[in-house]
């Protein structure tokens, strides 16, 4: 299971893996990340989404292999109750104070 954290504002970040890779295949993604301007970690992320990506239109295609596809109606329903979550919940800038402080003039 990945691991949870918290940021410094209480905010929970996005979940971490750790992923052991033999040598010849971290040298090949960095080499793919120095090509597209990115962090190792970030190409891994964008590798691991379209291999996922890939393998889902597969079994849409071929549903008798593996696991079955998620449900469209249930990715509806869960994408609009993230919409309607980020409607409600009033925004903030990040390093914006929530209160000016106007220091008293004698």
């Amino acid at each position: 299971m990945a691991t949870r954290q918290t940021s410094s504002s209480g905010r929970p970040k996005s979940p971490r893996i750790q992923v052991v890779l033999p040598e010849d295949l971290c040298a090949r993604l960095t080499v793919l990340a120095e090509a597209d301007s990115r962090t190792v970690s970030n190409m891994a992320k964008v590798l691991i989404q379209q291999g996922i990506e890939r393998l889902e239109q597969q079994r849409l295609q071929d549903p008798g292999q593996g696991a079955p596809p998620a449900s469209p109606q249930g990715t509806d329903r869960f994408r609009a109750v993230l919409e309607r979550q980020e409607q409600l919940r009033p925004r903030r800038l990040r390093g914006v104070p929530r209160r000016l402080r106007v220091p008293r003039q004698p």
